[in-house]
């Protein structure tokens, strides 16, 4: 007698393999007020990222041992809460103002190919892989992430109901995890649903863009979000009408890496941290981090085994 199980192989869809670049640098994710600013505010940015991005570049040479490290960079625009602007008139005063600063975009992102891209929708795909850490001492009376749409990093406060002629029990704090002493606890929203239609949230779709930078998302087996070339053309009068991720450097490393790394203004922290909280409760495809690690060892490149640690940031002061 063995424990063999057959298996069919045609039913399991092979993971497909992504060129990985050593960093994927983030030079920017703004929103329409900051291109409401016009050029001056798009030069401030710039001008604020091109030190921590070289840093950033100094700690990836670092890393790799001496050798020159694959380095990408990209920048995302929020087309999904505020159309605003055409590509045509926002993208080249983009790309100039970070030329002028010394900075070259290798790949353009729009914050809505996040929810769906190339018709696959990535941000559902997500919150399908989203696995609740069942904090010590719960009995699962909360309902499920699937139910509520909030994900936390931690016991929430319990409810208190009182009752007639008799007191409510006493009050309890919420609680982290994995505290370190004293408890610095979030809960998160991952989206709302209103008549009938789902948006889902900034800190979501920020989780989202984090893992497919990190290569670590696909769709049956196959990549998605795929960079697609820039031709030597203009661009589109309408969102919808640019590609989710357009290459404008023909000779960029790849857009998926081991590490990344995103320069932004501190009023991303707070958003930042519950990416984190996220990525740490996401059950991802196990076949895209088996590649990951096998080519990692063999360039003999350290990646760290959670997926959150393998995101970094750089929080520069605001205007």
């Amino acid at each position: 007698m063995t424990d063999a199980v057959f298996r069919e192989t045609a039913a399991e869809p092979l993971t497909r393999s992504l060129p990985l670049s050593h960093l994927s640098l983030e030079l920017g994710h703004l929103y329409m007020e900051d291109f409401e600013g016009g050029p001056q505010r798009l030069r401030r940015h710039f001008e604020s990222v091109k030190p921590w991005a070289e840093a950033a570049r100094a700690d990836a040479t670092a890393r790799a041992g001496g050798k020159r490290p694959r380095i990408s960079t990209c920048f995302l625009i929020d087309d999904y809460f505020t159309r605003f602007s055409t590509p045509a008139e926002v993208v080249p005063v983009l790309l100039a103002e970070a030329e002028r600063a010394g900075l070259v975009i290798d790949y353009l992102a729009r914050e809505s190919g996040c929810a769906v891209a190339d018709k696959v929708p990535l941000a559902e795909s997500v919150a399908g892989r989203l696995v609740e850490s069942p904090p010590p001492g719960t009995y699962g009376l909360r309902p499920p992430v699937g139910q509520t749409g909030w994900l936390a990093n931690g016991v929430r406060t319990p409810a208190q109901r009182a009752q007639a002629m008799r007191r409510s029990g006493a009050w309890q704090p919420p609680q982290e995890t994995a505290a370190h002493r004293h408890s610095v606890f979030l809960d998160v929203e991952l989206w709302d649903d209103k008549d009938g239609h789902r948006t889902w949230s900034c800190p979501f779709l920020a989780a989202v863009w984090q893992l497919t930078r990190l290569g670590l998302l696909r769709n049956e087996g196959e990549p998605v979000f795929v960079p697609r070339a820039h031709s030597t053309g203009g661009f589109p009068p309408e969102w919808d009408q640019l590609a989710p991720l357009l290459q404008l450097n023909a000779t960029a490393t790849p857009f998926n890496a081991y590490r990344t790394c995103s320069v932004l203004p501190s009023r991303f922290l707070p958003i930042e941290h519950a990416v984190r909280i996220i990525l740490d409760q996401t059950e991802v495809d196990a076949g895209a981090l088996r590649q990951v690690a096998e080519r990692s060892d063999r360039e003999g490149i350290a990646v760290p085994d959670s997926v959150a640690d393998r995101a970094s940031y750089v929080f520069y002061p605001g205007w």
